[in-house]
């Protein structure tokens, strides 16, 4: 699946929350960029859950797809309010949108 599809699942499911670019400012959710390889809730300034605090994983494509899916079920407290994306289609765009 292309970033380009992903740009548009980020714009429609995403983007009232979050910021992907360089810089970009925290909003509901923190800024993304930089986003694969970082740990879970370790962003500074931005005021995680306890929960992604002390989830500790890596995030990767492997692990965005699985948080991705229901977020709140992989990571139970967490603030994510969307209830995730079902299609695998739209995980694996969104995730090589946030991969580029």
């Amino acid at each position: 699946m292309s970033a380009i599809a992903g740009a548009k699942i980020f714009k429609q499911r995403c983007d009232q929350c979050l910021t992907v670019e360089a810089g970009g400012k925290h909003m509901t959710g923190p800024n993304l960029n930089g986003l694969i390889g970082s740990k879970t809730g370790q962003k500074a300034v931005f005021a995680y859950t306890d929960a992604n605090k002390s989830k500790g994983i890596t995030r990767t494509p492997a692990t965005l797809d699985i948080y991705l899916t229901n977020p709140k079920k992989y990571i139970p407290g967490t603030k994510m309010v969307i209830a995730g994306l079902k299609k695998k289609k739209d995980r694996d765009a969104l995730i090589a949108y946030l991969v580029k």
